[in-house]
């Protein structure tokens, strides 16, 4: 990346509005909060991936220096949400889920069997390495490899099958081709560990400082698990330092130190160790993916198939559209689709960003790959023949879809009429050059959100909303959207966000937080400029000739002041019409609604292009350059649009080259949970990232046109850089990661 980079693409955009707390500390973390008579809570967690707790010996633990108490399934106090409903006997193991000592059953190696609650972290540790538990240990399965040729997948709606047109019409096509391809598990590890401190206020009412993506749905799962009212929850999450999808659940670590903190009535604070992390709040799961396809001789598909088996934790169901993208991605007459899921005796898979469709973007677009080499048809050219104009799944247009001007920007940007189609055609010294392509697909959409929009004297705004963010910088977007619409300088807005207390906003997750809090904030600033406009519609300053009493439409809002389209020099500033009006401030409740009009399909888009080189020797890849191209329409921020974008290309590079969570079924755990054996990419993997805009409205979606991107932009790049790889030394490999060995 050229020194300049950043100067060059970013220099007259805004900044990010919390940039300065981060980088000097000063941004608080769930982990970083000190009440008084602050405790330390740590897990012990099971030996063995399934079986029973025959006994469980604390005392040990107890006696240590600095104990406070041992929780264990033995002495759990009563919980409002433990019990059963009416029914519950009949509901599937599958879909009852974990409550945390609900009982002395084992589900999957680390689950959490003891909490130890101490004055001091280390002698909260100490205690926990004290516990000792005697087991009667079941036979495990955790081999997904094995389920997928041994067991029967779940059941039920998510698994019906898909078919349009003819079914296996890909097999009487003139060029076919069929391949198997899989993932393992990958897990999200965010850089801050998960973290809880919980505050009790008697046994009624609590203040917690979790790592959450969802203020709301938290507060409401700690609602119902203890029976509390609304007003007596709140959730503070300031900040997030990442997550990745891995913080929409309210964990059984986070429960663990609700009901300790509850039973010991002092503040506890609960932090996961890396190991913990890889055990205890979801991950990606494995996959393996059959693809067929066949296409006539000038490459317009026929037909495909598509077939997806993943899986899920024996205690609870977890599904993704991993088949969705083969569905209407591409102008395919006949499609099958087929998608099954395994219980494992494994921890629950969860979201992870991109999910479902990056996954099966991984089979789909490498299959096309291998069409192309098929039909000696340019990979690029092959989807450009098989370009979707409207959704073939629904059968109706797009919002907007601008997938032909990705493809474009990306393959002007890293040279690709450079490129040749024959295998190891480019070598630079001892190594082979590649140039590989995929295409990204992720659903864009609205939910509904409440913002208080407050307008002071002084000509400040503050807007107000229960909203996390884990990164992708929500409070920049909507400072920077407020400014646009209100005319305000950045510098007068301040965005208030993380707290349960404030109106409910929307979830931080699936690329739809700035469509839907983004619509509720510009909405907000049009009542304010609605009301301002109806503070000054007599004010002899904006009468004229043709003006007797001023409209919304005659003003210009900009710079703070409102002034008279046809002669800015007649203008006043927001100060003067509130102080004039004798009013404080100007204070709004909005709220908007989602998107939920079935005329049209609404789905971002993204072209990933990738140049990197092999070492045929070694089997080492270096990727030199990454260009993504994404369609997700109007760009709200560029500053921050383009860092989403070039963590999606990081993360898929780790998806690609790294990422893998090896487990050793012999005990149900994963042996390399940790961040020395659990490879992602460092700054020596990274190449130069490119992150291109077609940056052209979507004019349905929202009132600024824009959609989502944070997703999409992981959507693909792994299939591109396998791609790649096979465009420079002829080995197509479909089983990830591709480590060297596999390219030897």
């Amino acid at each position: 990346m050229p020194d300049n980079f950043f100067d060059t693409h970013f220099a007259d955009d805004l900044d990010r509005v919390d940039g300065r707390a981060k980088v000097t500390g000063a941004a608080k973390y769930s982990a970083e909060y000190f009440p008084t008579n602050l405790t330390y809570g740590v897990l012990a967690a099971s030996t063995i991936a399934k079986g029973i707790i025959n006994a469980i010996d604390t005392k040990a633990a107890e006696k240590a220096p600095g104990v406070i108490a041992v929780l264990t399934h033995q002495n759990l106090p009563q919980i409002t949400g433990y019990q059963s409903a009416p029914g519950d006997d009949k509901t599937p193991p599958y879909k009852k889920g974990f409550k945390i000592w609900e009982d002395n059953k084992v589900r999957f190696y680390g689950q959490p069997i003891a909490l130890v609650i101490a004055n001091t972290l280390e002698q909260a540790k100490h205690a926990a390495s004290l516990i000792k538990a005697q087991y009667t240990k079941e036979e495990a399965h955790t081999s997904f490899e094995e389920a997928i040729k041994k067991d029967k997948p779940l059941e039920g709606n998510p698994y019906k099958e898909y078919n349009r047109g003819e079914k296996d019409a890909w097999k009487s096509a003139p060029v076919k081709i069929e391949a198997t391809y899989s993932q393992p598990i990958e897990v999200h590890n965010p850089m801050e560990p998960h973290a809880i401190t919980v505050v009790w206020d008697g046994e009624n009412k609590v203040t917690v400082y979790e790592k959450t993506q969802s203020l709301k749905d938290t507060q409401r799962n700690i609602m119902r698990l203890f029976g509390l009212k609304e007003e007596n929850v709140r959730v503070i999450s300031q900040y997030i330092g990442g997550a990745f999808g891995s913080a929409f659940n309210t964990w059984p670590h986070a429960v663990a130190a609700l009901i300790g903190s509850r039973k010991t009535g002092k503040p506890v604070k609960l932090v996961l160790d890396r190991t913990q992390m890889f055990s205890s709040v979801g991950y990606r799961p494995a996959a393996v993916q059959h693809l067929a396809m066949g296409a006539t001789q000038d490459g317009k598909l026929v037909g495909l198939l598509h077939e997806a088996s993943a899986n899920t934790a024996s205690y609870r169901e977890f599904t993704e559209g991993i088949v969705n993208g083969s569905r209407s991605l591409y102008a395919c007459p006949s499609v099958t689709t087929r998608y099954s899921v395994y219980p494992l005796d494994l921890s629950e898979p969860t979201w992870m960003r991109g999910p479902g469709e990056a996954t099966g973007s991984w089979a789909l677009e490498c299959a096309l790959d291998e069409l192309s080499y098929a039909l000696k048809i340019d990979p690029l050219q092959l989807r450009l023949i098989n370009y979707a104009e409207n959704d073939p799944e629904r059968n109706r247009p797009h919002s907007s879809k601008f997938l032909k001007d990705c493809y474009q920007l990306a393959a002007d940007a890293i040279g690709w009429k450079d490129r040749k189609q024959e295998v190891k055609a480019i070598k630079e010294g001892d190594w082979y050059i590649g140039y590989g392509m995929a295409g990204g697909i992720f659903t864009a959409w609205r939910g509904g959100a409440k913002v208080n929009a407050r307008l002071a004297a002084d000509g400040s705004l503050t807007l107000q909303t229960a909203v996390t963010d884990m990164g992708p910088g929500t409070a920049t977007a909507m400072t920077k959207l407020a400014s646009d619409v209100l005319g305000l300088a950045p510098q007068k807005i301040k965005f208030e966000m993380g707290d349960s207390n404030l109106p409910p906003g929307i979830m931080q997750g699936g690329s739809g937080t700035t469509s839907s809090l983004g619509t509720t904030v510009n909405n907000a600033c049009v009542t304010i400029k609605k009301k301002l406009t109806e503070l000054v519609k007599d004010n002899s300053l904006f009468h004229t000739e043709n003006i007797h009493e001023v409209k919304l439409n005659d003003l210009v809002f900009e710079n703070g002041y409102m002034a008279l389209a046809p002669d800015r020099t007649k203008r006043i500033s927001y100060s003067d019409v509130l102080q004039r009006a004798g009013m404080q401030q100007l204070e709004i409740l909005e709220e908007s609604t989602g998107y939920g009009d079935n005329k049209y399909s609404t789905f971002s888009y993204a072209a990933h292009f990738i140049k990197l080189a092999v070492n045929p020797l070694t089997g080492v890849v270096k990727v030199q350059r990454a260009v993504s191209a994404i369609d997700a329409g109007k760009i709200v921020n560029d500053k921050i649009a383009r860092s989403q974008v070039i963590g999606g290309v990081v993360g898929g590079i780790g998806m690609a080259l790294m990422e893998e969570a090896v487990i050793d079924h012999r005990f149900g755990k994963i042996v390399n949970n940790n961040l020395a054996d659990y490879h992602v990419p460092v700054h020596a993997d990274i190449p130069q990232i490119e992150a291109l805009f077609v940056n052209k409205p979507d004019p349905v979606l929202n009132p600024m046109g824009s959609k989502g991107m944070g997703e999409v932009s992981y959507v693909g790049v792994a299939p591109a850089i396998a791609n790649a790889i096979y465009n420079a030394v002829g080995k197509r490999v479909r089983d990830l990661p591709i480590t060297p060995d596999k390219l030897i």
